[in-house]
């Protein structure tokens, strides 16, 4: 059994998220706010937060700037239509992913899924000694440690599993549609912006210049492909 946290300042939400994952069988903590979701992390064994954006005091964004300090948890945000600006905000400081209220259970159930099979094979033991190499970077997919000339750098689990995947396949553009399917293993709903805001903040970690990156490139019409470094666009 899982361990789902629900954080949401508005108790109906709550409470009806509670209704979906219980059928799923999740176990369910609720929190109603930031302080509370952060104790709770601290002494529960959680295996995925859904986190709001608006709430009072501590908000969305800077519960899980807080996460990010303790736990590399899956979190996926709960927004309003009209959060736009802070979906990208939220996606930018460490979320995985973004469902938009009110809910399609379906595809809250999916989203849900997914996260978590991504979350537990990453953390459940897959110890093949696998090494990438591309141009300066470097995966050690064992350790699962990222080096850039050298340097050990710093990603997301969603940031690692995009880089990758496209490590695998070297100089292949994929849509942001099927780094999607590849990535989160679901069905993409809509999901070109949050592929573009996890490569945007990729680049941030891997490119010396993000603006003109050697690596990680768009193609035009097609998607985005992993280059050596060496070559051109």
């Amino acid at each position: 059994m899982h361990n789902i946290l629900i954080c949401d300042d508005e108790k109906d939400i709550v409470s009806a998220l509670e209704i979906y994952l219980k059928a799923d069988g999740y176990e369910v903590y609720k929190a109603y706010n930031g302080q509370e979701a952060l104790s709770i992390l601290m002494r529960e064994d959680i295996q995925l937060v859904l986190l709001d954006i608006m709430m009072p005091g501590i908000d969305g964004i800077e519960t899980i700037s807080r996460i990010r300090k303790i736990s590399n948890v899956p979190v996926i945000f709960l927004t309003a239509k009209s959060e736009d600006i802070d979906k990208v905000l939220g996606l930018n400081v460490g979320a995985d992913d973004y469902v938009t209220k009110p809910f399609n259970p379906i595809e809250l159930q999916a989203r849900v899924k997914s996260q978590l099979r991504r979350y537990l094979k990453l953390g459940g033991g897959n110890t093949h000694d696998e090494m990438l190499v591309l141009g300066g970077i470097s995966i050690n997919d064992k350790a699962k440690e990222v080096t850039l000339d050298g340097e050990v750098i710093q990603l997301t689990r969603t940031e690692y599993d995009i880089l990758k995947f496209l490590m695998q396949n070297p100089g292949e553009a994929f849509s942001p549609q099927k780094i999607y399917q590849k990535v989160w293993k679901d069905e993409p709903f809509g999901t070109e912006n949050t592929v573009a805001v996890h490569i945007r903040h990729l680049r941030e970690k891997i490119e010396y210049d993000p603006a003109n990156p050697r690596y990680l490139i768009a193609v035009w019409g097609r998607g985005y492909k992993m280059e050596d470094g060496n070559l051109k666009q």
